[in-house]
């Protein structure tokens, strides 16, 4: 299952829609990587509003997502973790540290354009 990326001016947005195997998060990362360099992208925002959970490696290859990006010139915000997975997380230990976070796209876009730097405070 590919997940659909979407351009809109200098960012690219990802929005997972369904439960991802570890083979679809590998893709997405591969993906991405690979169009923050041909789109010139300075922005990457994933949304995770579909997930109702979020596993030690979903939450790895997110931050390595957002490693990745950095040293290709891209700054990524994850937005949309719910709640229950917000708690769920905190609870198994499961960080997102360092990588922006934000309650929606809106505000994944505002903190491209700030260029904000490390967690948000939401998430």
């Amino acid at each position: 299952m590919g997940i659909p990326i979407l351009k809109l001016g200098h960012v690219l947005i990802a929005s997972i829609q369904d439960a991802l195997t570890d083979n679809d998060l590998i893709q997405l990362r591969d993906d991405l990587s690979s169009q923050v360099g041909w789109s010139r992208a300075t922005g990457v925002i994933i949304d995770v509003s579909a997930l109702d959970v979020m596993d030690s490696f979903a939450t790895r290859t997110l931050r390595g997502i957002a490693d990745i990006t950095k040293l290709r010139g891209a700054k990524t915000v994850i937005v949309g973790i719910q709640p229950d997975v917000a708690f769920a997380m905190i609870q198994l230990g499961l960080d997102l540290d360092g990588v922006t976070t934000g309650l929606d796209l809106d505000e994944g876009l505002a903190a491209i354009g700030r260029g904000d730097r490390g967690d948000a405070g939401h998430g």
